[in-house]
């Protein structure tokens, strides 16, 4: 461990990538290794740097990233370099090179090597805090690495390996609280959290990413400044939140929203699910039964982190506690709580400026969740095997996966039965998309055809046939097409009298 006397002075790492790093423990000497693995274009454009007269060092996230042995090929740098500066010396050495970070002293980069492609962030030293009032940073530059890495969110993160020499620097013992596995600021968190009130979520998400412990007195700062983080945009917050929810321990920072308060600013919905009950209206915790369900739908994900699946998960209960009735015979109901459900889902995306794409697969999750429950004990026509396909559309196997986590009962003999019920839909699924074309269902007649048979223009009356034509391949499968003019010419003549 690095003591207080030498926490800031630049070490250098010895020239043998096999040799130990004085005063680190193994696991981290071969964390530091990793980083000889990027050297080669480290090193490289460092030497750029101090040829021009300029530092540069390896810094924040992939200084922790490579001491936990997790080190990809996306690097941060920190440079006393000013941008314009920083866009000379990378300008004829990188292979592509943006400044849409420019403005916040901010140059990206990538380099193509025999060992892949390197995307590489440039920041130069700086300073930013919040106006109490306003959204945005105000960014002004430093000119040291040491007043840097103390306005760096945590201390885990305010580490720094100069280069090309490959010292190491850590003024506020970030190696401590990795080997701890504890969240702290190098400021005090109320002087951290004023400068950027996002890093308060952002506690939450490593707690979530890394499986990290928060210390008490940052603990303590969310929960007394947490409405702060109301200055922040929502396209910021919502940027935040899914890197928490696609992290692999998604629940524990969701816990801290809650239970510091951050969630009451940012996703109300979900502490609204702590319904309170009492002696005679016993009934499910809607809170940790979400989280479970939560927990339930990651383990059914066969291709990675699924933001819709999870987010249809956490949210797919919402609309219970604006429905709870108690029953005169002391049940408790939530009737239509997945149509009211759905409903908050899409108000609180939009909110939360998520994608109208995202927003209705979501939504619509929500919405079917209870779908399967309602076709009793598995008494499933292929009408409604059909249906159910149909309205799920491209979201069916996300479904799937929902309703399975959906059942959290602790009675094993109702959750075998569940679950062997809904295995015999899916065999259902999968015996009649054998027979028919059910990926797809469309009537035997389109609209263009509708409107020949018919004599009629483009307008309401086309729409109303298709419906009809539809409703009969949903009830009775595909039919011929002589049936299905036969069908429409009988539904017209019906329309006319009726009209």
């Amino acid at each position: 461990m690095s003591n207080a006397n030498e926490s800031t002075a630049a070490r250098p790492v010895p020239a043998d990538p096999i040799g130990a790093l004085p005063g680190l423990s193994e696991a981290q000497t071969l964390g530091l290794h990793e980083l000889l693995r990027v050297s080669p274009v480290a090193d490289e454009i460092a030497r750029r740097f101090q040829e021009a007269g300029f530092r540069l060092a390896l810094v924040g996230g992939s200084v922790r990233d490579a001491l936990l042995g997790r080190l990809g090929n996306d690097l941060d740098f920190t440079t006393d370099a000013r941008p314009k500066e920083v866009l000379k010396l990378v300008r004829g050495w990188a292979d592509a090179v943006w400044d849409v970070g420019i403005a916040f002293g901010t140059v990206g980069a990538r380099k193509d090597t025999s060992d892949g492609s390197f995307l590489i962030e440039i920041t130069t030293y700086r300073s930013e805090a919040y106006d109490r009032t306003s959204r945005k940073p105000e960014v002004t530059y430093g000119d040291s690495i040491e007043q840097d890495l103390v306005r760096r969110d945590f201390t885990v993160n305010a580490m720094a390996v100069d280069l090309p020499g490959r010292g190491f620097v850590d003024p506020h013992h970030g190696l401590e609280d990795l080997e701890a596995r504890v969240l702290r600021t190098p400021a005090t968190p109320e002087e951290s959290f004023s400068d950027d009130p996002l890093r308060m979520m952002r506690a939450a998400r490593f707690a979530a990413q890394l499986d990290f412990e928060l210390a008490p007195e940052v603990v303590a700062a969310m929960t007394a400044m947490a409405e702060r983080i109301s200055i922040v945009s929502a396209e910021r917050v919502q940027a935040e939140l899914n890197k928490l929810l696609l992290a692999k321990h998604p629940v524990k920072g969701l816990r801290l929203l809650v239970e510091t308060g951050l969630a009451d600013h940012v996703l109300p919905e979900l502490p609204a699910l702590q319904l309170e009950e009492d002696e005679h209206h016993r009934h499910k915790d809607v809170y940790e039964h979400s989280l479970t369900v939560l927990e339930q739908a990651i383990a059914l994900e066969q291709e990675g982190p699924d933001l819709t699946l999870r987010l249809a998960a956490l949210l797919h209960d919402i609309g219970k506690p604006r429905t709870r009735r108690f029953e005169a015979d002391g049940r408790v109901s939530f009737h239509h709580h997945e149509m009211v459900g759905a409903k908050m889902t899409r108000k609180r995306m939009r909110e939360l400026k998520y994608s109208k794409e995202l927003i209705d697969d979501v939504a619509r999750l929500v919405e079917l969740h209870l779908r399967f429950h309602g076709y009793g004990g598995g008494e499933w026509t292929d009408s409604a095997v059909r249906r159910y396909v149909n309205d799920a559309g491209p979201l069916l196997e996300r479904l799937h996966k929902l309703t399975r986590s959906d059942c959290t009962t602790r009675n094993r003999k109702k959750a075998v039965t569940l679950s062997r019920t809904y295995d015999g839909l899916e065999e259902r699924i999968a015996q009649l998309k054998e027979q028919e074309e059910l990926d797809a269902i469309r009537p035997a007649l389109d609209g263009n055809q509708i409107m020949g048979l018919l004599d009629l223009k483009p307008g309401p009356l086309v729409g109303k046939a298709y419906q009809h034509l539809l409703e009969l391949r949903l009830e009775h499968g595909p039919m011929e097409h002589e049936a299905a003019v036969a069908a429409l010419k009988e539904w017209w003549a019906a329309e006319q009298g009726g009209a």
